[in-house]
């Protein structure tokens, strides 16, 4: 049985990458359109195309960590390795230069793929890490529930204070206060990644018998990994897209000037609140994952989140922008939300469970491997739906022209907000009810499993 420390180690690690990666899903492509000045058909180019080549690169990762070998273990070094090299690419991702269009498109190619090819060489060893920190399928959703409590926890933390951060910095509609905003951020991140490298130890030992060749040979035929990317990646594309539009939904649909009034207080009503009650949401959900996933089974659990996310979804569609409308989409944000908690410790646990099955069916240690995969279907659906938002918002004809938006607010034609209320809700219910269909067909059940496990101390005790 591991520690306590462990596990709190363990969550702060993801919990750094997260402040990160939910800043870059929910705001980088409005800082590219309406901050940095990118057209939004450039900017939507530009996400999707960084996100390919990083979610390209995650296997290569994998491979590497795989085959790893030192004192502090394989994937556990990356930690300590790559940790400054992330905080500065992410400050870097948030420079505006002082270049002309051609030299800042350029600028915002380079700098997005250092960052995802580093978020790569320290996230994919330290996702694998899971896979080596225990043996017990129950106790690998714990650990996987105290990360992503902790992801939810500094997810909250970023997106809360951004804007209020970027305010105090510089402005929200400066290059100035989105640097400097991102530079605390940034200096947050590293130190936690630091105490993840400090607070851990990996317990396992695991040896592949095969080539390289081999492992992606066995990758491919792997059936239920193939069904869990596929259900991952839906997930993954449900949130961005929502989580994307949300900041375009506030300039554009809710208003800048709009306050709620609880219990006597009053309070403004904007994206990052709408952000942050969801990432508070969602550690409620992952607290509630274990017991849930425990009594109905991880495939179970899957299936109905999804099925209840497609219902919410569409209910979302048909609130009005009144008082209780407001209030109506707050309360709307923190169901979802509880429900994606319950999703996220649960999806990673399946891959580790993966893992398991890949080990003892193919005699392939390829621990990284497969959790590389988990990432690269977080980046695919990220780079899919960061790139679809800002494509359709140009395609039903959204505004970003610089001297347009310099002249003060604007009224977007009908077709774009449209557009943005069908992003918040009939887009990615129809993403949520694929994954459903997908995931139907997963065939590690809970006894399944179990068998897995006891074969497996089996075979890890001849090789030790």
């Amino acid at each position: 049985m591991s520690s306590l420390k462990e596990k709190i180690g363990y969550g702060f690690g993801d919990m750094s990458s997260s402040m990160f990666w939910k800043i870059f899903s929910y705001y980088l492509p409005f800082f590219y359109s309406n901050i940095f000045g990118l057209s939004l058909v450039d900017a939507g180019v530009l996400v999707l195309v960084t996100r390919i080549w990083d979610a390209v690169s995650d296997p290569m990762m994998g491979i590497i960590s795989d085959r790893t070998n030192t004192k502090w273990g394989k994937y556990r070094p990356y930690l300590l390795w790559v940790a400054p090299f992330f905080s500065i690419c992410g400050i870097l991702l948030f420079t505006t230069p002082d270049l002309n269009y051609g030299g800042k498109l350029i600028w915002a190619y380079v700098t997005y793929i250092l960052m995802m090819t580093v978020y790569t060489g320290i996230n994919v060893p330290y996702g694998a890490m899971l896979g080596v920190m225990t043996d017990d399928s129950n106790e690998k959703t714990v650990f996987s529930s105290f990360r992503m409590f902790f992801a939810y926890g500094g997810s909250f933390i970023s997106l809360f204070l951004w804007e209020p951060l970027t305010n105090l910095l510089g402005g929200y509609n400066t290059p100035g206060g989105w640097f400097w905003a991102m530079a605390v951020i940034a200096a947050a991140c590293f130190v936690m990644f630091i105490l993840c490298f400090l607070m851990t130890k990996e317990h396992l030992k695991t040896v592949s018998t095969v080539s390289v060749g081999n492992d992606f040979k066995a990758l491919l035929t792997n059936k239920p990994w193939w069904l869990l990317i596929g259900a991952a990646l839906c997930f993954n594309l449900f949130n961005t897209v929502r989580g994307a539009t949300v900041a375009y939904f506030f300039q554009d649909i809710i208003g800048p000037n709009v306050s709620l009034v609880f219990f006597g207080l009053m309070f403004v009503f904007y994206a990052g609140l709408f952000l942050g009650v969801g990432e508070v949401s969602n550690m409620v959900g992952v607290a509630s994952c274990v017991p849930i996933a425990s009594k109905l089974g991880k495939k179970t659990t899957f299936i109905l989140v999804n099925g209840s996310l497609v219902v919410l979804s569409i209910l979302f569609f048909f609130i009005p922008c009144t008082p209780t409308g407001y209030w109506m989409m707050l309360i709307s944000q923190i169901l979802i939300s509880i429900l994606t908690g319950i999703m996220s410790p649960l999806v990673w646990s399946m891959y580790a469970d993966v893992s398991d099955y890949a080990e003892l069916k193919f005699s392939t240690a390829s621990t990284g491997l497969i959790f590389s995969s988990s990432s690269m279907a977080q980046k695919f659906g990220g780079a899919i739906g960061g790139a679809a938002v800002l494509w359709l918002l140009s395609g039903f004809g959204y505004i970003t022209d610089p001297e347009v938006l310099a002249q003060g607010p604007v009224a977007q034609p009908e077709s774009a907000l449209t557009c943005l209320r069908w992003l918040m809700s009939f887009v990615p219910a129809c993403v949520a009810l694929l994954s459903v269909c997908v995931v139907w067909f997963y065939p590690l059940t809970t006894e399944r499993i179990k068998e897995i496990n006891k074969e497996l101390r089996k075979v890890r005790a001849v090789t030790d």
